[in-house]
């Protein structure tokens, strides 16, 4: 059988099943967009490529059939309501939302479009979902657990630092996430017999003020609760907590690459990583109220050695061998 009849034949086999040549040769993918809302600058923000290495390995490659709005608060909150309302205008599939604030402007934004929410410390607390197992609505995703990971925290402070009496925490008044951590920081200070002394801060402005009132506090450690504008300016926290020799405790790893302690905190790659298959699910027809919101499966202990030699500390044995990484 000569090539000809070949390409005949399958011509022939094509146009029976009514499938068009240029379909068989080059299928064409429905190209997915989505709206990503975020509360630093792009580059100041460590966890987008965690999404799109998600996204890729699912078979979504930016550029080819998939489109990405981003949105950038750069720190400044009041700015959300409107970033999501111009995310709400475009004509995405889904909406993805990191941290908090994030969250509830995108909620406030839309009803319809599907919501797909990562790093957020307590979404039934928040108001995001009805609960967990059964969320409602337009809006699942993946919580980080903050509120409850704070007790954990504070011990490794106190195991790195067994002398520590008093202990300063960083908030923003600013992030609705706060107001629920900061009573889950208190019962773990009582149970550990530490005083807290809470300083806050609504953005670099207030950072100077902010660490002299720690250190008139006497505070020998600082606790800094999760927020983006305290991960956009994390280089300077840094430096005034050495300046003022102050053991810290993060919540996000940034600050500890950038010259802080150490951290303790659910992975945000992975959970960046698992809101890919969220996003895949809708795209794929799944409604998110029929998603339940998934916690943390990962969690992180990372210590800056440089740091502690800056600041004179030695880790002891049993901290540094509960590390997930040293930083040296």
């Amino acid at each position: 059988m000569g090539y000809s009849t070949v390409g005949c034949i399958v011509t022939l086999t094509l146009s029976l099943l009514g499938v068009p040549l240029a379909a068989a040769a080059q299928p064409s993918a429905k190209v997915a967009r989505i709206g990503y809302l975020l509360g630093t600058t792009r580059e100041h923000e460590p966890y987008v490529e965690g999404f799109l290495e998600g996204m890729r390995a699912l078979g979504y490659v930016e550029g080819q059939n998939l489109v990405m709005e981003y949105r950038y608060a750069a720190g400044q909150y009041e700015r959300f309501p409107a970033l999501a309302a111009e995310l709400v205008r475009l004509p995405v599939d889904v909406l993805l939302a990191v941290i908090t604030p994030a969250a509830l402007a995108l909620k406030n934004a839309t009803t319809t479009i599907p919501i797909v929410m990562v790093s957020v410390g307590d979404p039934v607390g928040s108001g995001l979902v009805a609960s967990l197992a059964r969320p409602g609505g337009n809006i699942t995703g993946l919580a980080s657990l903050s509120p409850e990971l704070v007790g954990k925290q504070l011990e490794f402070l106190k195991e790195a630092l067994p002398t520590v009496s008093r202990v300063a925490v960083l908030w923003n008044p600013a992030n609705p996430s706060h107001a629920l951590t900061l009573p889950e920081v208190d019962v773990a200070a009582q149970r550990l017999g530490v005083q807290l002394h809470r300083v806050e801060a609504r953005g670099p402005e207030a950072f100077d003020r902010a660490f002299a009132a720690m250190t008139s506090a006497h505070a020998g450690a600082l606790l800094v609760l999760g927020d983006s504008i305290f991960l956009q300016h994390r280089r300077r926290l840094a430096e005034l907590a050495t300046t003022s020799h102050l053991l810290t405790m993060h919540q996000v790893r940034p600050l500890v690459e950038a010259g802080g302690l150490m951290s303790y905190a659910a992975s945000a790659p992975d959970l960046q990583r698992r809101a890919a298959t969220y996003v895949d699910k809708i795209l794929k027809g799944a409604k998110p109220a029929d998603l339940p919101v998934e916690q943390p499966t990962k969690f992180e202990l990372i210590i800056n050695l440089k740091t502690a030699q800056a600041l004179g500390i030695t880790f002891p044995p049993s901290l540094l061998v509960l590390a997930d990484e040293v930083i040296r």
